[in-house]
């Protein structure tokens, strides 16, 4: 199978600024356990196959967005040149700005949003969706001076940005994602289906 042979199973770094809000809990641990929830072909706006996202979702509803194992950043020989957090001419995701435990202030997104621009050497373009609603509480500014964490470390250190959904939305952001069963099998079947009409005759 594409890339799955690349999961990480260590546990997610917790971004530095993200504090857990869990009842009782006042010293956020460095590292937490994310269960991890899929989007399949994530907002395929342009045609390219396999941009597949991942979503580390917490159970006090905080998401870290990556990318998948399947996703053809990832490709052994790729290599990036440049990751924009520069949306528009009017918005940046570096100029967000969130404060109190309510994270006022932050960004919001919606599933379709833009959260930044990867070019790689061969010039090839991609762009990382947020792939669910909520706000901005932070991007992860260690892959703009270290661009190799995105693809060496994609489901830890090389995370691309951290929303917090809306709680009357969090149950059903998890239920519009594959689990990681789901998303082997369907990821196992587009391959089989790719396959089998490369190999067909014209």
């Amino acid at each position: 199978m594409r890339g799955m042979s690349n999961i990480s199973t260590r546990p997610l770094r917790l971004p530095c600024r993200v504090r857990l809000m869990e009842k009782g809990n006042k010293a956020a641990p460095q590292q937490q356990n994310f269960p991890s929830r899929q989007r399949l072909n994530a907002h395929n706006m342009k045609g390219n196959p396999y941009e597949d996202h991942c979503i580390l979702q917490h159970s006090n509803r905080i998401c870290v967005i990556t990318l998948a194992e399947t996703h053809p950043l990832l490709e052994k020989g790729r290599t990036i040149a440049k990751i924009d957090y520069q949306i528009s001419n009017g918005c940046s995701r570096l100029n967000n700005k969130v404060s109190g435990k309510s994270k006022r202030g932050g960004q919001f997104l919606t599933e379709f949003a833009p959260l930044c621009r990867i070019t790689c050497t061969d010039e090839r373009e991609f762009t990382v969706y947020s792939c669910i609603r909520g706000r901005l509480l932070e991007v992860n500014e260690n892959i703009l001076e270290t661009p190799a964490l995105l693809q060496e470390k994609p489901s830890t250190d090389g995370y691309i940005a951290v929303i917090l959904p809306k709680f009357e939305e969090s149950k059903s952001i998890t239920e519009n994602l594959l689990s990681r069963d789901d998303f082997e099998k369907l990821v196992a079947g587009r391959d089989a289906a790719q396959a089998t009409a490369v190999t067909q005759p014209s």
